[in-house]
Parts: structure tokens; sequence; C-alpha cells
């Protein structure tokens, strides 16, 4: 298996492997889907739009008529909602080998989550904590599992963790409030992985981030920078080199816990997936510990049998 140019003609087979793919219906999350569907796996399209997620499905099946591909409603913005998906995931695939937490929002106005979250870090950061804790028993029960979540170059650009000001009630910034949330995802992957290690478990925590891709993604983004992503689409990741991160430490069998994939090109704005640091912050394990412990509050969701005073680095 190469390592520098690894590409989707490296991931081994998938039969028998569930695969859910939140946010699965377009751009990078659907790449990963037809991905993993052809090469064998079951995979659940976790999505917000059950209409796109169908179309999603089509496409997907178009192209690889073996597919064995399914939608599941998942709005990330509500607890309700995440809670039902869960529990129907649970009843219909008692085991899942592989979460990939991929759905996210970049640059919105001020907005809030059903449950009064800033919209961005109540998206991509509460909401998949909450879903893979809902989901850790179907996860732990499969050998070999994985929860991939993806983060961005984004965490690194006027990021931090705000625990004084975390729903961005007193200021709002949308790239500041984007980088917290980026940020957040590799805090949580970091010390899920220091939990799941802890305990002996079989399931593994990775992360990983397309580089600077040409998605939907921006589609909130200022004016300016929205102009400027525009003109630069020709030089940007496309979507099946963006989702090549993802893939790899979701499928790699060298991938191990706590490693970071992105792209090993200048900058990490595009190029082959490899291993990558990420900012010295997000290795940083009190502040993991303590947005960990926010979240449970604020989700309502434990994480039950991980240890809370685990040490092993990631």
């Amino acid at each position: 298996m190469t390592t520098i140019r690894w590409t989707d003609a490296d991931i081994p087979d998938q039969t028998g492997r569930v695969a859910v793919v939140t946010g699965a219906n377009t751009g990078i999350g659907l790449t990963t889907a037809r991905a993993l569907a052809a090469h064998g796996a079951t995979v659940v399209l976790a999505v917000r739009d059950v209409t796109k997620g169908a179309a999603a499905v089509a496409q997907i099946v178009a192209a690889v008529p073996t597919a064995d591909v399914s939608v599941q409603q998942l709005d990330l913005g509500s607890l309700a909602s995440i809670r039902a998906a869960a529990e129907a995931l649970r009843s219909a695939h008692p085991t899942i080998d592989l979460l990939i937490n991929n759905a996210g929002v970049m640059y919105p106005p001020l907005s809030r989550t059903a449950d009064g979250f800033e919209l961005q870090l109540g998206t991509n950061h509460f909401g998949h904590f909450a879903l893979t804790g809902l989901l850790l028993d179907g996860l732990l029960a499969a050998p070999g599992s994985r929860v991939v979540t993806v983060s961005s170059v984004g965490h690194r650009i006027r990021a931090a963790i705000h625990f004084d000001d975390l729903q961005s009630e007193r200021s709002y910034d949308r790239t500041a409030a984007y980088g917290q949330a980026k940020l957040a995802n590799l805090m949580f992957t970091y010390e899920l992985q220091r939990r799941l290690a802890a305990t002996g478990a079989g399931t593994t925590a990775l992360a990983a981030h397309p580089g600077v891709a040409a998605t939907e993604l921006g589609r909130n983004s200022p004016g300016a920078l929205r102009a400027a992503l525009r003109l630069l689409t020709p030089l940007l990741q496309t979507p099946e080199m963006g989702a090549l991160p993802t893939l790899r430490a979701a499928t790699d069998p060298t991938a191990t816990g706590g490693q970071y994939y992105g792209p090993n090109g200048l900058g990490e704005a595009r190029g082959y997936p490899v291993v990558v640091r990420s900012s010295p912050q997000s290795y940083d394990t009190a502040l993991q510990s303590r947005l960990w412990a926010v979240s449970e509050e604020l989700t309502d969701v434990r994480f039950v049998g991980l240890d809370p005073k685990a040490s092993v680095q990631p």
C-alpha cells in the first residue's frame, strides 16, 4: 500500500462493514459514502433533508449498481433529532464499524440550533459529540471500529474554546466561531481516543481534514471570500481528493487512534492524505477534558464506561 500517493484504490475490501456518514448528500460526505459503498460497505447517509438524501442514494447507485446504501434523517442542530436517529440506527444496525462525523456548517450569520447553541459549535461539535455517545455501544461491539471526525485548517484561524462565551451571546464573529468549532472537533477526537485506549476498547478515534476543497460548505462565506473562492476553484481540491484524508483515516489498516490526516501539499491545502499535526492548543489535555465535561453537561449525553481519568496521549 502506498503512503505518499494514497488513493481510493488503496481502500481495503469493506464487505460486511456498516458505515454511517453524516452530511453525505453532497460534497465530501457524498464522495466518502460512494467510495465506501464501492468497496462493499453497507452505508447509511445520515442527512437533514431526506429528499436530498434519496437523490444522493440514486447518484451512488447509478455509479455503483451493487451499492448497499440507505438514508437516515438526522438534524445535528436538534438533540431530539439526534436521539431519534441514534435509536433508529441502533435498531437497524446493532454494530457500527465506521462513524464518519462529516457534516458541518461554515460562516453563517449568527444563528441558533433548536437547543439554543451557536449554530457552528452546535452542529459541528455538540451534534457529533451527542451522536457518537449515543452510538457508542454499537461501535464498541464492532471489532476494529473507528470514529472519524472531520476538522479543518480553520481550526488554526483565530481559534480558541471560549468557555466564557461558548454560545457567542456577548459577541459573534463567524470566522472565530468556525475556528472554535473545528478546534473542538480535534479536542473531542483526542479526548475520545484517550478514553477508549484507557479502557482497552477495540474502537479508535481519528480526525481528518480535506484541505481547501471546492464544495458547497463555503456558501455562507462573506461576499469577498466567496468571490475569491470562485476564482480559485481550479486550484482547489476536488471533492474526490478532499475525501481521501477521511477515507484513509477510516480504512487504512496502518492508521492508529489519535492520528490526524490531511493533504501533503503546501500548507495542507491540497495533495494526497498523510498524517499531519494539528495546532499546539488542540493537544492541551486540560482543555480537552474541560470541553468534554461541558459537552456532556450541555447535551446530557454520557459516554458510559469510558475512563475520565485516562492519560494516554493522542
